[in-house]
């Protein structure tokens, strides 16, 4: 399945009226540890990987639609020999042995409260990290790549339709947050890599 999602900044007001009616299903608390080379090789490519609950996560982009409004579209491998063949690391042994013997460390950790509704068929997370950075994410599940571009038009019109003010800035992630208050190093990497600010 393919991850499309766009991140909003939502005033108190909005998310009230976004969530009104809306389903809610849980409330959680994760911590994520991100991992990549002294190098950043992942990050120069917008390739994540992480451990939640202990479970190693690999995000990569698999294409933007229009690129418009800072919608991103990710796909996400949970499996450990996938990882590591979408690496191009070796299957034949544990993956956390085989990211220290190439000299991958952590480079975040980060623990998020999120609350998870579900309204019309979207599903909503309002995000709260411990480093006092909050966002709310709306997002769509798609299983092909040719429904992409519909899927990030049905996000901003559900977004528009229940209050939330939809602009071209785009709202950073907690990792990117992350890194641009605590890694001016990477933050600088990033945008060389991406040709555009973090």
């Amino acid at each position: 399945m393919i991850e499309v999602e766009k991140k909003f900044k939502a005033e108190k007001n909005e998310l009230a009226r976004l969530i009104a009616g809306a389903h809610f299903l849980r409330e959680d608390k994760h911590t994520d540890i991100y991992y990549d080379t002294a190098d950043y090789d992942l990050t120069r490519k917008n390739i994540w990987l992480r451990t939640r609950v202990g479970k190693f996560e690999l995000k990569y982009p698999v294409g933007t639609g229009d690129g418009s409004h800072g919608v991103t579209v990710y796909d996400e491998i949970e499996d450990d020999a996938a990882i590591a063949a979408k690496l191009g690391m070796p299957t034949d042994k544990p993956l956390q042995d085989v990211l220290i013997s190439l000299g991958y460390a952590p480079f975040a950790t980060i623990t998020t409260t999120r609350a998870k509704y579900e309204k019309d068929g979207f599903h909503i997370d309002v995000d709260e990290a411990d480093f006092g950075y909050g966002i709310l994410e709306i997002e769509l599940m798609v299983s092909d790549k040719d429904e992409v571009e519909s899927a990030e038009r049905r996000i901003l019109a559900f977004a528009v339709t229940n209050g939330v003010s939809v602009s071209d800035d785009r709202v950073r992630g907690k990792v990117l947050e992350y890194i641009k208050r605590n890694n001016p190093q990477q933050a600088h990497i990033l945008e060389e890599a991406w040709g555009t600010a973090v």
